[in-house]
């Protein structure tokens, strides 16, 4: 089984990982989160800050009791909690059978909660939940469930009762069936009502045995049905416990035995993984974590690699060579000859191997390239304190672009700069410190800005016919952009004859489209347009008598490369685009007496609250704020408030820009100025 633990930052999940792995046999002492020796935060930084960074992977065993069957071997996977890492989680969640999200008893449900179980029920993830810190002073039952059954989901069913809730004794009982089992504190049906009511509403067959003899159904049934529906992601069985004292840790081992799904897959089916971690080795070297759903991975196989990563430019097939292989067991990784269906193994050997790959045939289902969460909306400039290690700072940036595809570098050729895509300032930290520790490399980073986009106004088109002034080149294009939905991505289409000249010309002309397209008018990225190819025309090769190809008489890829960039910016003034900038949903609860103080806060930030929701002490905003004012909200929101509002917020759609449009600085040739444009590509001006 491939399991990830999912939490909001410091609601205890690397402290409940150590827990686990000391159940199971694997650690003899448990590490703690704040003396930097837990097993899977590895990393200086990670024990340093105390927080998770990077995903780990690490096995055990859980055991079934005597005579109940076989245990089941997990991989489990620890993820960032801090929503600035949000990236790691998204590549991890592609490869998991299931999940616990861990909540604290005391904060209950916090933003990064809500973003993190509505990702996993959409996705369809069987999800268990944890309660966390129940031995902690100010930890709540009953208010941490109405808490998850409002502002996350009603689909709940808690497993059993805390009894000297708040304290170092505190101790989670389990119910069972039957007259003597426990009931929850402050009344109420017992467990097995509360559960055949629970499942009956999420199936036909056992409501209508429920309604007409509910006594007939038996606990076995419904501890079955139970299982089916959280493997399911219907319905979430809720645990309490505290990692720190271990208690409650059993029962949440034995609800991932019984009630979470195991990896199904065939080893002697046709290969099918899928890659979600890429590291370095001692030597530099590239080692990738595969998940494999079907066949088997053996050292010295050759395999086939689909591109997977969005905008990477690696779509299509490649081959590799797997030079080794190991797979997890027990606390570590060993080498083995294979790795299976089912299981988690790092392979060597695959150089240009990237973050969302697929190895063989895609799984079933699956969609690469495919983001669950919303892409970075903050961008900085990261220049080197010595000018002498900028070449040492544009290669460091790549390897961790590598390791983080959400990770967007933008290289500018004519100031000699390199732009990062960010999810926040906590982010940007830990960049600053990964290169002064791995790299010994000492940066700074200018203001961060926010992310824009373009959209077409409308329809625009524009040619060029080769060796016709203005243009220099041996190439004829014609294009025509229009605008197409939200989320569609950019679509080229030929509307020429496909045979009228070289495939390899088409190809350029393609891939210069969508590299052009990411500095629209004023700068930023044109995400969803048609472009259509309308013109077409090349010069064959050609040579003086007696004499070679001859370059300056006969078209090459270069020609359409260069021509395009000029023609495509035609067509986009032409029709026009406007700027949107990045909108984020916030619900913001804040006692009532502060409301008029918090109010016009809301306008200055240009903050728009919808209906709001009301009640004897506290108040309820939900609304969109401009990404970059986000910042700004947090750090007024205490003064305002007396410390005591609540705001969760996350990204939501793009909206257009009030006033004069920003402008972001080029890192291309400028095709807009086509004097400039011609002096840098070809050396020359126009006539």
């Amino acid at each position: 089984m491939n399991l990830g633990i999912l939490a909001h930052i410091d609601a205890g999940k690397t402290s409940l990982t150590e827990r686990l792995l000391h159940a199971a046999g694997v650690i003899d002492e448990v590490g703690r989160v704040d003396d930097g020796n837990t097993l899977t935060d590895s990393l200086a930084l990670e024990q340093q800050r105390g927080i998770t960074i990077k995903s780990a992977v690490v096995s055990f065993t859980v055991q079934a009791p005597e005579g109940s069957g076989e245990g089941v071997t997990v991989n489990l996977i620890d993820t960032p909690g801090h929503p600035d890492f949000i990236a790691e989680v998204e590549r991890v969640l592609s490869v998991l059978d299931g999940a616990v999200l861990v909540i604290s008893a005391v904060e209950g449900v916090q933003a990064q909660t809500r973003v993190l179980l509505r990702t996993l029920r959409r996705l369809r993830i069987p999800t268990l939940i944890f309660v966390n810190k129940a031995d902690r002073a100010g930890a709540r039952y009953d208010g941490v469930l109405n808490h998850i059954a409002d502002r996350l989901t009603p689909d709940i069913i808690p497993m059993g009762t805390v009894a000297r809730l708040g304290t170092r004794e505190a101790r989670f009982t389990p119910f069972t069936a039957g007259p003597g089992s426990p009931v929850r504190p402050g009344g109420g049906d017992d467990f097995t009502a509360r559960l055949t009511e629970l499942l009956a509403g999420h199936d036909d067959a056992l409501l209508t045995a429920y309604v007409d003899d509910a006594a007939s159904l038996s606990y076995a049934r419904l501890r079955d049905e139970l299982a089916r529906q959280t493997g399911r992601a219907l319905v979430h069985p809720v645990y309490f416990g505290s990692a720190v004292t271990g208690d409650g840790v059993r029962e949440l081992m034995d609800g991932i035995r019984e009630l979470l799904p195991s990896a199904a897959g065939d080893a002697e089916g046709p290969l099918s993984g899928s890659v979600f971690k890429v590291e370095r080795g001692a030597a530099g070297e590239k080692i990738a974590y595969v998940r494999v759903f079907s066949g088997t991975v053996r050292t010295r196989d050759r395999v086939d690699i689909l591109g997977g990563a969005a905008d990477s430019g690696t779509h299509g097939h490649r081959e590799g060579k797997v030079t080794g292989v190991s797979v997890f067991d027990q606390g570590t990784d060993e080498r083995r000859a294979e790795v299976r269906a089912g299981r988690i193994g790092k392979l060597w050997g695959l150089g240009d191997v990237r973050i969302g790959d697929v190895i063989g045939v895609p799984p079933k289902g699956s969609e690469p390239g495919a983001h669950f969460f919303a892409p970075p909306t903050l961008e900085t400039v990261v220049t080197p304190v010595r000018p002498a290690d900028r070449g040492a700072l544009h290669l460091a940036l790549t390897q961790l672009a590598e390791q983080d595809p959400l990770i967007g570098l933008r290289q500018d050729a004519v100031r000699r700069e390199v732009s990062v895509s960010l999810y926040g300032e906590v982010q940007k930290e830990v960049i600053q410190a990964t290169l002064a520790e791995e790299f010994g490399l000492d940066v700074r980073f200018r203001e961060t800005t926010t992310i824009c986009v373009e959209r077409l106004v409308g329809t625009g088109e524009a040619f060029e016919v080769g060796e016709r002034e203005p243009n220099p080149f041996l190439a004829t294009v014609g294009l025509r952009v229009e605008p197409a939905p939200v989320g569609s991505g950019v679509e080229f289409r030929l509307g020429v004859e496909l045979g009228s000249m070289p495939y390899a010309f088409f190809r350029a002309v393609e891939e210069t489209v969508r590299e052009t397209l990411h500095q629209g008018l004023y700068g930023w990225r044109v995400p969803d347009c048609a472009v259509t190819m309308t013109r077409a025309g090349y010069w064959p090769r050609q040579s003086h008598a007696h004499g070679t190809f001859d370059k300056s008489m006969s078209s090459t890829a270069g020609d359409f490369r260069n021509l395009t960039p000029l023609v495509l910016m035609d067509a986009l003034r032409e029709a026009g685009t406007a700027v949107y900038e990045p909108m984020h949903r916030f619900r913001l609860d804040v006692p009532a007496d502060t409301v008029g103080a918090v109010l016009p806060a809301l306008a200055r930030l240009r903050a728009v609250p919808h209906t709001p929701t009301t009640s004897a002490t506290s108040y309820r905003l939900e609304g969109d704020i401009p990404a970059q004012r986000v910042h700004a909200l947090e750090q007024l929101l205490p003064g305002l408030t007396r410390g005591e509002g609540e705001l969760e917020s996350a990204f939501s759609h793009y909206e257009p820009v009030r006033g004069a449009p920003p402008k972001r600085e080029r890192t291309d040739h400028d095709p807009l100025s086509r004097k400039d444009y011609l002096l840098r590509v070809v050396r020359r001006t126009p006539a």
